[in-house]
């Protein structure tokens, strides 16, 4: 692992990293793929540079936010993946923060460098927006839990190791004091997993089945009857991804695409299609590129917060954002086209790239909390209105409900 400190000036990381990636990265190799990806994250990670900001006792350097960026521009220079994973991965940081040791061991290596894969098991078929009205149960049985419900628009379940899961561990009380947050290992039986067809004709989305899945008392992430306020952290990180655009690219891009260059070329189609003269089309390109820059600064923003506490409510500024964004690019692209967006299949690539973003768009309206509840938490939380009237905030959530799963 590289021995940098806080105390290493800005001039000797720097060149550290520049040597180590000179001694390390291929540069004429930009597109490795599969294997030879993850061969090149197991190298970064063990070399200090993929966590740089986690302790060192567990797997980082301990440097600073600022320390961290720089790493990052160096490997971007390169074009070399890897860098700034203790940013951007949501399952490793929430473990990191609120896990046990004994699961740290466990899983923190795999999940950054990819060996192992998570999925997140929040929302249900009754708690979608209401996410604190779920009645997955989890029952503790000597040195493990006993997990039964349904979760539904769960992204990766098919291939996921391990599964982020909300479930009530107490009904006696209001709704959001007795939900406990765990790390499910979803290679068991008690788990059915069944894929959703989207619009798009991707499959990402999976309706889950728990029928007495085992969780071992050591993946209790922080204090049992705790979790609403371990999800507030993980959702910080999901909506980090999201406003920057993460949840945009098609399945087969490139593994080295940048997280915020990853929108079309709008002048460069409105160009393709003869159009980049028109007054009218060329004020709506620069009103979307205007978008895009706008919530970079937002992100920026949301980012130096997130760094001095371990939610930020301006996540959902961009988060919301990003969603405009696309809805707009979309948009833009289908003006751009004109009739020839009615097309699609390989023979028209720019219609049926429109179509695809067009219909894919709603993902990032939907996943990771709706647009409308975004707008209620930039009201009551970025602007400081009233909150919603909740007649049963403080009303324990097993007293008027007579589900068999709560008996």
């Amino acid at each position: 692992m590289t021995r940098v400190t806080k105390s290493t000036s800005d001039d000797e990381l720097r060149k550290l990293v520049r040597d180590w990636l000179q001694a390390h990265w291929n540069a004429s190799d930009r597109r490795p793929r599969d294997a030879a990806v993850q061969n090149w994250v197991r190298v970064v990670f063990d070399a200090g540079w993929s966590v740089p900001t986690w302790p060192v006792e567990w797997y980082g350097c301990g440097l600073t936010s600022q320390q961290a960026a720089l790493i990052e521009a160096e490997f971007a220079c390169v074009h070399a993946p890897g860098a700034g994973l203790d940013r951007f991965h949501l399952a490793a940081n929430t473990v990191l923060t609120f896990g046990q040791d004994v699961l740290k061991r466990e899983v923190l290596r795999g999940l950054v460098v990819g060996e192992l894969k998570y999925c997140l098991l929040y929302s249900e078929p009754g708690a979608g927006s209401d996410l604190a009205a779920l009645r997955t149960r989890a029952d503790r049985e000597d040195d493990h839990w006993l997990v039964t419900g349904q979760k539904v628009w769960t992204s990766g379940a098919q291939t996921a190791d391990f599964g982020l899961l909300l479930a009530r561990t107490d009904w006696s009380v209001p709704k959001h004091q007795g939900i406990s947050f765990f790390c499910l290992p979803m290679k068991q039986s008690g788990i059915e997993v069944r894929p959703i067809r989207q619009i798009t004709g991707d499959s990402h989305f999976n309706e889950v089945f728990l029928d007495s899945a085992r969780v071992p008392a050591t993946h209790l992430l922080g204090q049992e009857n705790a979790g609403w306020k371990i999800l507030q952290t993980a959702l910080a990180y999901e909506r980090l991804m999201m406003g920057e655009g993460a949840g945009e690219r098609r399945v087969g891009q490139e593994w080295h695409a940048s997280q915020n260059d990853n929108s079309v070329d709008l002048l460069s189609l409105a160009r393709t299609h003869g159009c980049h003269e028109n007054p009218w089309i060329r004020q709506e390109i620069a009103r979307a590129l205007g978008y895009r820059h706008l919530n970079a600064l937002n992100t920026d923003r949301a980012k130096a917060e997130l760094t001095v506490s371990r939610s930020s409510s301006l996540m959902s500024l961009g988060k919301l954002a990003m969603s405009r964004i696309l809805h707009e690019d979309a948009r833009v692209m289908t003006s751009i086209l004109g009739a020839s967006s009615l097309l699609d299949g390989p023979q028209y690539p720019d219609a049926a790239d429109v179509n695809y973003r067009t219909a894919n768009a709603y993902m990032t309206s939907i996943g990771g909390g709706t647009d409308q509840i975004q707008r209620n938490i930039i009201a009551e939380r970025v602007l400081g209105l009233p909150r919603e009237v909740e007649v049963d905030r403080n009303v324990p959530f097993g007293s008027d409900r007579n589900d068999t799963a709560m008996r």
